[in-house]
């Protein structure tokens, strides 16, 4: 489970987050949401420890990742795999060898496993057949599912997405969210960051709403889409809730 704690972080002078409190539970599909600018991606980057909080507290199973020294922060990091905007692969690597990269870097497996590993990772995102070809020579919605088997790779406890479908066509967003939908099915834990409405609706277990850095209506995906209780919360939703 992770949980924050009265989390503030600022930069310099401009407070981004504001006394964000919110529990994040094992098996379950969190989504958080809001406009851009709501501090959706500074939260996401202080739950994983990219950015150090104001004050506050980023708790794992009771463990205080602000006030962990750098040691334990990487042995923490083992257990959480993230997915950023960007899929961040190696281009002079081949998918094969994007997806053993941190199996490469941390697992003493011999190096016949560490392939078996990677592939088998890929084979979950529907990729095993490119495993040979290089990230210029696949599609942006392919190298955003080999980023999701290189994080799968090491067996992580959590995945964080931050906007995964970002800058991608209709069907490369489809493509993603039937592989998200895939992980949520098998209960793993996952925390989102997305601006896709009719996902967060149907797949997520717990839904955030952000704006101006606060938390302004959490709860599960009935309570914001079909019941929410602020009126600044409906104002958000309204064109998806039209359109539903």
């Amino acid at each position: 489970m992770i949980e924050v704690k009265s989390l503030y972080k600022s930069f310099e002078d401009k407070e981004v987050l504001k006394d964000i409190n919110s529990v994040f539970e094992n098996g379950k599909t969190n989504l958080i949401i809001g406009q851009s600018g709501s501090g959706k991606t500074v939260l996401m980057k202080c739950i994983v420890g990219l950015f150090r909080p104001t004050s506050g507290e980023v708790l794992y199973d009771g463990r205080d990742l602000v006030t962990m020294n750098k040691q334990e922060w990487k042995m923490l990091r083992r257990e959480m795999g993230m997915i950023f905007q960007s899929a961040a692969l190696f281009d002079s690597m081949t998918v094969l060898e994007n997806v053993m990269f941190p199996l490469d870097m941390f697992s003493k497996d011999s190096y016949a496993e560490r392939v078996k590993r990677a592939q088998f990772c890929l084979d979950r995102v529907n990729l095993l057949e490119a495993q040979k070809k290089f990230p210029d020579e696949i599609s942006g919605g392919m190298q955003k599912r080999v980023a999701i088997a290189r994080a799968l790779a090491m067996e992580p406890e959590v995945l964080l997405f931050d906007e995964p479908t970002s800058a991608l066509d209709p069907q490369m967003v489809g493509e993603v969210l039937e592989v998200m939908r895939k992980l949520a099915k098998e209960g793993l834990t996952m925390i989102i960051v997305t601006h896709e409405m009719a996902f967060a609706r149907d797949v997520s277990t717990h839904v955030v709403y952000m704006a101006n850095g606060v938390i302004v209506e959490e709860g599960t995906p009935a309570d914001i889409f079909a019941n929410p209780q602020r009126e600044q919360t409906m104002e958000f939703l309204g064109r998806f809730m039209h359109e539903k």
